[in-house]
């Protein structure tokens, strides 16, 4: 038997994007036809770019292109105070957690603040290298004293378990008291978390859900 769907409201929207750090700066740069990629910043890949890439003549060991979408001035605007955990432990976190901290606190006050005890977040999160992990293997195969000696930072004891835990610190962070998981569909990972989300609405299971991804690879 076919159970009645009632209709599900978008009531809060945020994001974090290459150029567009909220739903209007992206709306404008859609209207005005604007290209969001970019050149890798000369401090991304903890070299020179121009030393990796190569051409058709000189491909061995090379990238083709230093063109990506990289976010700009994010720790400017990102305020690691006000989340149900401790503003230096949300310092200490992988840049992908504080997106989603961002993010899900921009959305909730779009939403108007409301009550979370029956709220859950359902998140897209491909199994890539986060920028806290390639430290960690940074870290691991320099050893201490030569990464000491490179101002490497010490992992985060959380970075073992990227591929999952990012939604477990968000709920935590921002008080969501109903489900929390992470998934990957590939590149419909988006959609399934809202698809999956919307399931949890017609459940009845909550009241309120956080759905989106969060792509933060470090390449």
């Amino acid at each position: 038997m076919t159970r009645p769907f009632s209709p599900i409201a978008i009531v809060g929207q945020a994001c974090l994007l290459p150029g567009a750090t909220s739903p209007d700066a992206l709306w404008d740069a859609v209207e005005e036809g604007r290209d969001l990629l970019g050149e890798a910043p000369l401090d991304r890949w903890g070299l020179d770019p121009r030393r990796v890439t190569g051409t058709v003549e000189d491909a061995t060991d090379r990238t083709w292109s230093r063109r990506g979408g990289y976010v700009e001035g994010f720790e400017e605007l990102f305020e690691p105070e006000g989340f149900s955990i401790d503003a230096d432990e949300v310092r200490a976190f992988d840049p992908l957690v504080k997106w989603l901290l961002h993010c899900g606190r921009e959305a909730l006050r779009d939403a108007g603040a409301p009550d979370c005890s029956r709220a859950g977040a359902i998140i897209g999160n491909l199994s890539f290298p986060s920028t806290a992990m390639a430290r960690h293997a940074e870290r691991t195969w320099l050893g201490d004293e030569l990464a000491d000696a490179a101002d490497l930072p010490p992992s985060h004891p959380s970075h073992r378990f990227m591929s999952g835990l990012a939604a477990h610190l968000l709920a935590r962070g921002l008080g969501l008291g109903g489900p929390a998981f992470c998934l990957d569909a590939a590149c419909a990972s988006s959609l399934v978390a809202i698809k999956l989300a919307c399931d949890r609405l017609q459940d009845g299971e909550v009241d309120l859900m956080l759905a989106g991804a969060v792509s933060c690879a470090d390449d």
